[in-house]
């Protein structure tokens, strides 16, 4: 844990990994709440239909005993992997925490998903069992027939031809369980990559990894707890920005959740549920802010909010300036991966923040800018932003790919697949994903410095950018741009754009092409997908 400081050197100093012999994640986040504050609140539930619903810590624990109950009884133990196709709730919480208790492998899956992503995630990763939502029946019986592996299904809100009622199969049995022994290097849990420059990878992470996400949580939340704080994030659960950002840090300090069952972000919601329940603390990611800023309400002055922070892709300056002039804060960004997550941030109560960059390394993280051979590159020059292990964050392995696991590697350093720059104050900034950077005239530029550009135009509401090839410049610069309400897609505007970035960045980074479109492919976690928009682009 961090110790509250005054400056960035004195809490790195006074930081130390204290990672025990035995660890469980079960017992962090519930079991030890559950009893030495049985009453306090875990989980804060906003249902769709109004009511709210709060579930102690007490609660929280014996539905999850339960629930590990069941599943022994149904022949799932130690190293077995238990999918998850499930929404923000509190059995999903009780879920991770049984899964966790009988020493098996959650593998979370989003539930925007698709029949042919659901099946692609339950056939490699092997899941014995599946817990999912009365919503997913559909996706979820066209292929059960080839998902050999499988062996029992539950419903977490009713009974299904598919699935018994997981409440129902569980009702009768102990509310009391032995948590396993396990030790930190133990796998607890399988985040699938989100896919934005190949097939998804099943990142697979020990107990350990929640005690690492620990003090970048801190961090970005400028010293949490805090008195009255609250957490929120419209994120899915599945994604490590929902389940490591936020769910699980919070649970451990014991600070409630809240959750709230969306279907498709709604911006006008969000801002709604942040000042009904005086949100203190949120994780989201620069998409959903962009959304959120088109519909800033009248009456902002209603949030509560002490800290945001975002990632998964760059913030830029514009969403950066918008939160300072409208919310009278500044948003910590933060930076890694499914993983290595939480590494690089900013934390703006010790003045770790800095326009155009992500920030420093969290404590008890050795991030540095080398080249593809592992060696240091010196302040300013761009490379690969890589981090050195051991690190308790850091991924296990890739499932079931050893040569994609040792890839990862050079030497002791993790490679990001991702280029950026460290410069002389020890910020670090991020150019763009390697296969995202565009060479043209012999210029490498990241979209994002142009993505962001874009966005600071009145017409644009989001804007994705990628090159194209050039027989002349090698590569040049296309800009794929959804335009805000009461905005029309025409010649003159699309000149107004080009110039809009020529003449704030520079002549050999304005895009050459604009393609006005209705909406941008997203992952689940709200990053563009670029690869598509190259494939679209090069089929063209």
């Amino acid at each position: 844990m961090l110790e509250p400081a005054k400056t960035y050197q004195q809490v790195v100093s006074g930081f130390k990994w204290q990672i025990p012999d035995r660890y469980n994640i079960a017992h962090s986040v519930c079991t030890r709440w559950a009893l030495d504050s049985p009453d306090s609140t875990a989980i804060i539930e906003h249902m769709a239909d109004g009511p709210v619903r709060r579930t102690s810590f007490l609660q929280l624990e014996e539905m999850s005993n339960r629930f590990a109950n069941l599943l022994t009884m149904s022949g799932i133990g130690r190293g077995d992997r238990v999918a998850l196709l499930l929404p923000q709730s509190r059995e999903t919480a009780a879920a991770h925490v049984a899964i966790y208790k009988i020493g098996a492998i959650a593998v979370p899956l989003a539930m925007l998903f698709g029949v042919e992503a659901l099946q692609y995630r339950l056939q490699n990763s092997g899941a014995r069992a599946l817990i999912i939502s009365a919503t997913s029946r559909g996706n979820v019986a066209e292929i059960l027939p080839g998902l050999d592996a499988l062996q029992v299904v539950f419903c977490i809100d009713g009974k299904l031809d598919i699935a018994p009622h997981i409440h129902d199969a569980s009702g009768s049995l102990p509310d009391t369980f032995e948590t396993v022994d396990t030790i930190p290097d133990d796998a607890a849990l399988m985040i699938y990559t989100s896919g934005t420059t190949g097939p998804p990878k099943g990142a697979l992470h020990g107990h350990r990894v929640l005690l690492g996400h620990i003090p970048g949580f801190q961090f970005a939340h400028e010293f949490f707890p805090q008195p009255g704080d609250l957490i929120w994030t419209p994120s899915d659960w599945a994604w490590a920005g929902g389940l490591l950002n936020v769910l699980l840090p919070s649970l451990y300090f014991g600070v409630p959740v809240l959750a709230y069952k969306y279907t498709k972000f709604d911006p006008a919601n969000a801002w709604d549920l942040m000042a009904l329940h005086k949100v203190r603390n949120v994780f989201i990611p620069p998409t959903a802010l962009k959304l959120m800023r088109a519909s800033t309400p009248g009456d902002v002055d209603k949030i509560t909010l002490r800290t945001i922070f975002s990632g998964g892709e760059a913030v830029g300056g514009a969403l950066q300036e918008w939160a300072m002039e409208n919310l009278g804060m500044k948003i910590n960004e933060v930076y890694g991966q499914t993983e290595c997550n939480l590494v690089l941030e900013g934390c703006n109560a010790i003045g770790v923040w800095k326009a155009g960059a992500i920030g420093k390394p969290v404590p008890g993280h050795t991030v540095a800018i080398v080249d593809d051979a592992g060696n240091a590159l010196p302040d300013g020059e761009a490379g690969n932003i890589a981090v050195q292990r051991p690190d308790p964050v850091m991924f296990l392995e890739y499932w079931g790919k050893p040569e994609a696991t040792k890839d990862k590697y050079v030497g002791d350093w993790l490679l990001t697949g991702d280029q950026g720059y460290k410069d002389a104050e020890g910020y670090f900034h991020f150019v763009g994903r390697d296969d995202d950077v565009i060479t043209s005239s012999g210029y490498r530029i990241g979209p994002g410095e142009i993505e962001d550009c874009l966005s600071r135009h009145e017409a644009v509401k989001l804007a994705a950018v990628i090159g194209v090839p050039d027989p002349v410049r090698t590569e040049i610069v296309k800009a794929f741009v959804v335009l805000n309400d009461g905005f029309e897609a025409s010649d003159a505007l699309h000149a107004e754009i080009q110039a809009h970035v020529r003449n704030r960045l520079s002549a050999h980074e304005y895009p050459r092409e604009i393609e006005f479109r209705s909406d941008l492919p997203l992952t689940t976690t709200g990053k563009v997908i670029r690869r598509l928009l190259r494939s679209e682009a090069s089929s063209n």
